[in-house]
């Protein structure tokens, strides 16, 4: 039977309240949060779930909000006008938008994020981020959305009524589930506008029991239906506002801007000369850069494969620059956590050996900030801070700046501290001209250029991780000087 639109008490259902946790989980690959870090709600959903016009319910703006390529995010965040524009890995700065025609696929390189000003109230609590549809995400892809969806705390998957869950789809929201992202979900009509063989209430719980009996951990989770075209979302806004307030006092309790006893003297250990904490900062450095580059050279070794199976099985010469620069997002992501990873337990390390006392948080992020200052002064590691860019004859390369790295990602946190400079790695646009084009169709000539290109990436990569742990050895190791020969920490 079809239903006009859900009535107001069919708009939520919600299991009963539960304890919020003072910290999450977050995978390897995802950057903690920060009090000034951007909250964001990231909206997942199949193709034709109808993530478009819950969009656009929730910005009180019908229709599609902005027509963009399928593999770009699309970051609606708050302004005081409406503006759009378009970040594209080989470019420092953003670039316009202009939205491809309907229905054709351009030889362009696609930007990977396309960010949108409004002046929507709701967009002061949070950011809404579209992601490209869930069944069509890779392990790269799902990687990708982890780390986006971890950074901005909270993901609305949208199911259309009748919708069967994919395997894919299941793997996403447990995956999500795990990473301790809050979850969300909205039933929307079916293509034809009805809401199933049912009632608004029939569809709803059946549409929760099917996700609960492929992923049992969303139990918790809470429903709300969304009819775009009568575009009732006040239940959905209460509970998003709701979410962001406690999210915001969540994440200043964990790391506040200014950490207790941030101006006090931190004395170092008399013994501190004789700890041998030199010694033990290059061997930490040393073993840090083999073990990543190992770990690293294996999964370049698994991207190549997985390349080659799309060349002769998937959508050949012309998917391949797509998949490649997937897996290159995916790969600069895991690089980039692992080397602040391995660059925070030296820290940590480091500090325990020398100092008087625990390392407090507030001892620790100066040291940090003392560390990165450090590299600006090294002619060395001046240009850390840069991109990797595949280019059509196979070869790499380099773009250096902040705004570079900035452009490869898919949902940008301005003003997150990390211990090492940004890396980032992508294709250029010319690849995508080139393997777009109908006469560039030889899947061994493919094969061959894709050989090359990783090839080509890993030894940049390599030769880059070395760089970093060196610039830290020599910038952490001036700072621990100075302190150990003052008694104090100067930084």
């Amino acid at each position: 039977m079809q239903q006009s639109g859900p009535t107001q008490a069919q708009n939520s259902v919600s299991p009963a309240p539960k304890q919020r946790k003072s910290s999450r989980p977050r995978p390897a690959h995802a950057e903690q949060p920060v009090p000034d870090e951007p909250i964001a709600l990231m909206i997942v959903g199949a193709k034709g779930s109808g993530r478009d016009g819950v969009l656009g319910a929730l910005l009180d703006a019908p229709g599609p909000l902005l027509a963009r390529p399928g593999g770009s995010y699309l970051v609606v965040t708050y302004g005081h006008s409406r503006d759009v524009c378009a970040y594209v890995p080989g470019n420092r700065q953003p670039q316009p938008f202009t939205p491809p025609p309907p229905g054709e696929e351009s030889g362009a390189r696609p930007p990977r994020r396309i960010e949108l000003t409004l002046p929507n109230p709701l967009l002061r609590h949070f950011a809404l981020v579209d992601t490209p549809d869930a069944e069509r995400l890779s392990a790269a892809g799902t990687q990708i959305l982890l780390d986006a969806a971890v950074r901005g705390g909270a993901v609305l998957y949208v199911v259309a009524a009748g919708h069967v869950l994919e395997p894919a789809e299941a793997t996403l929201l447990g995956e999500l589930h795990k990473a301790g992202v809050h979850l969300f979900f909205a039933l929307t009509p079916a293509t034809d506008g009805a809401w199933g063989d049912g009632t608004v209430e029939t569809a709803i719980s059946d549409a929760r029991d099917a996700v609960i009996a492929a992923v049992p951990s969303a139990a918790d989770a809470s429903w709300h239906t969304v009819d775009p075209a009568m575009g009732d979302t006040a239940f959905l806004r209460r509970a998003l506002s709701e979410w962001s307030g406690l999210e915001a006092l969540e994440r200043a309790s964990i790391n506040p801007p200014v950490p207790p006893g941030a101006g006090r003297t931190v004395h170092i250990a008399s013994d501190a000369d004789r700890s041998g904490w030199a010694e033990r900062l290059e061997d930490m450095t040393r073993t840090s850069t083999q073990l990543i580059r190992q770990r690293l050279a294996i999964e370049v070794a698994n991207i190549h494969l997985r390349c080659v199976q799309e060349i002769v099985f998937g959508d050949g010469c012309a998917g391949l620059p797509g998949a490649l620069d997937r897996e290159m997002h995916a790969l600069s992501l895991s690089a980039v956590a692992e080397c602040d990873s391995a660059a925070d337990k030296i820290i940590d390390d480091l500090l325990e050996l020398v100092l008087d006392e625990p390392a407090t948080e507030a001892a620790r992020r100066r040291v940090v900030a003392a560390v990165r200052d450090g590299f600006a002064d090294d002619r060395s590691a001046r240009d850390l801070e840069r991109v990797l860019l595949v280019t059509n004859t196979g070869g790499v390369a380099t773009v250096a700046g902040e705004g570079a790295v900035t452009a490869l990602t898919a949902y940008h946190t301005p003003g997150v501290p990390r211990p090492l400079p940004g890396l980032g790695i992508g294709l250029s646009g010319a690849c995508y001209a080139y393997w777009r084009h109908p006469a560039n169709r030889d899947n061994n000539r493919a094969r061959s250029w894709l050989q090359l290109a990783i090839r080509g990436v890993e030894l940049e990569l390599l030769r880059e991780i070395s760089r970093r742990f060196e610039a830290v050895q020599r910038s952490l190791g001036a700072v621990l000087t100075d302190a150990v020969d003052h008694g104090i920490l100067l930084s």
